[in-house]
């Protein structure tokens, strides 16, 4: 696939094989559970697709909150002797990908600060488009910052409300706040879950013992830890969990959906569900519109791992060529789009992915793919097939082209220069990458594949169609706050 990436301090460069969205969100609140620090590593190792850079957690008892974070993945940062120290009856947990913000410890979320009501964590998907306009003003007032991140000025934003309520003080921020937010918040005593007013990031909410709640940025970390989905958060809803009780706050009244449709297309695990919408189900049967709209004579079908082979899956069926395996992925490789040279991604297609020389030789094939974005990893693939001595390659991208920059937390350049489709039409790509073929599904299709409204979804990747405004000024990169750092 290609890509792109999000995160709630987000900036950061795409792999051209995957979008790098995400950060993953989860907390839990559970008073007498010994082991809630563990519960939360189990909730972020099923959500450690959406960041691999870091991961943090945050615990909340007696009045305070212990905060632990550290560089790489999650089984990287804790051990056995961090879970036993971070005891307590609410915890919030992160894993990043950095897209505002270099990838350092400074970044590392959960953010910790101090309200007039007492200590507060954050942890947050998203990105915020006036970011630097709201620290310039905080630090205008006094506010220093130790980090580079977009989750930091938000995290001082409500620390510094004159607001008595937290909940007031988070109301307050959103009003203020432009931009792409998924929120997990903790207090020592409860949980909090916020979603911005057009729901760009998900958020859910799931039930756990009776009297225990979660949220997690997927449901798929829900089904880990064997709690059951309850609902969504609203977009513009403050939802507070308590044991055995749930409080709500609409705090804007949404005007317009815009859930990233790249949700589907290739962040959410497959496992998960979004708008009540099967993430794998809307995968095969974009495989399927695919084959309807694009059909070509192969000998087989195949996916490129892991995302392309749902979409694959479905182009079989429709197309009646039979499904099978040319790629073979090294499960202990992890995405290539998180190494941020393009020498290092290039590697990274060759240690990720080995063809399957006895599956491919001599043979016409399909295959099909999520995304691509900068085109800079699907030629080496398609490179790769050839020298397994596939005859024919005949390329299926199971969405539109990528023309235009994300600023709600996908990795890309605020710039459309190193987008492959800004710069080139199907043919040049096509000639570029190398394959006999190409298509894109078309964006009615795609739409009619998940199965709700256009309305519901943020296109602007394929549309230009912004849902929230970015103004010329605001369109920040990932080191947007950087020069800000003492």
């Amino acid at each position: 696939m290609n890509s792109m990436q999000c995160c709630g301090d987000c900036f950061y460069q795409i792999h051209d094989t995957t979008w790098r969205d995400a950060c993953g969100v989860f907390g839990i609140i559970s008073p007498g559970t010994d082991d809630i620090s563990r519960l939360c590593y189990f909730g972020l190792f099923a959500l450690q697709h959406r960041g691999q850079e870091s991961a943090g957690i945050a615990v909340g008892a007696g009045g305070e909150i212990d905060l632990h974070t550290g560089m790489g993945l999650t089984t990287q940062v804790f051990d056995d002797e961090d879970l036993a120290r971070l005891q307590g009856d609410v915890a919030l947990g992160h894993v990043r990908y950095s897209t505002m913000g270099s990838n350092v410890i400074e970044n590392a979320q959960p953010f910790a600060a101090e309200h007039s009501s007492g200590p507060f964590a954050v942890a947050h998907n998203g990105n915020l488009v006036n970011a630097r306009a709201l620290r310039d003003r905080l630090e205008a007032a006094g506010t220093v910052f130790g980090a580079t991140s977009d989750t930091e000025v938000l995290t001082q934003l409500i620390a510094r409300s004159p607001q008595e309520r937290l909940e007031d003080a988070i109301a307050e921020a959103m009003h203020e706040i432009e931009g792409a937010y998924s929120l997990g918040i903790i207090t020592p005593d409860r949980l909090i879950a916020v979603r911005d007013p057009h729901g760009v990031r998900p958020l859910c909410i799931g039930r756990l013992n009776g009297d225990s709640w979660v949220i997690a940025s997927e449901t798929c970390a829900l089904h880990t830890i064997g709690a059951d989905y309850v609902r969504e958060v609203e977009p513009g809803e403050i939802v507070t969990l308590t044991p055995g009780r749930m409080q709500s706050m609409q705090v804007i009244e949404p005007e317009r959906k815009a859930c990233c449709i790249f949700e589907f297309i290739y962040f959410a695990r497959p496992d998960s569900h979004i708008y009540g919408r099967s993430i794998y189900q809307s995968r095969v049967r974009m495989g399927h519109m695919l084959a309807g709209q694009s059909p070509v004579e192969a000998d087989m079908v195949m996916g490129v791992p892991e995302t392309g082979i749902p979409h694959a899956v479905g182009f079989a069926e429709v197309s009646g060529i039979p499904f099978g395996e040319g790629f073979i992925k090294n499960r202990y490789i992890h995405r290539t789009f998180i190494k941020p040279s393009q020498r290092m991604r290039s590697l990274g297609v060759r240690m990720k992915l080995t063809p399957l020389r006895e599956a491919v030789a001599g043979k016409r094939l399909v295959v099909v793919d999520d995304s691509i974005v900068r085109g800079t990893t699907t030629g080496p693939e398609i490179q790769l097939l050839r020298e397994a001595g596939a005859r024919e390659i005949h390329l299926r991208i199971s969405c539109p082209p990528i023309k235009f920059p994300c600023f709600y937390g996908i990795d890309t350049s605020a710039g459309r220069s190193e987008l492959i489709a800004a710069r080139m039409n199907k043919e040049a790509i096509r000639e570029h990458i190398g394959a006999d073929s190409l298509d894109f599904l078309h964006l009615n299709n795609l739409v009619k594949a998940v199965g709700l409204p256009k309305g519901n979804f943020c296109t602007a990747c394929f549309s230009n169609d912004y849902p929230i405004e970015v103004p010329e000024h605001l369109k920040v990169t990932k080191f947007d706050l950087e020069a800000t750092k003492a």
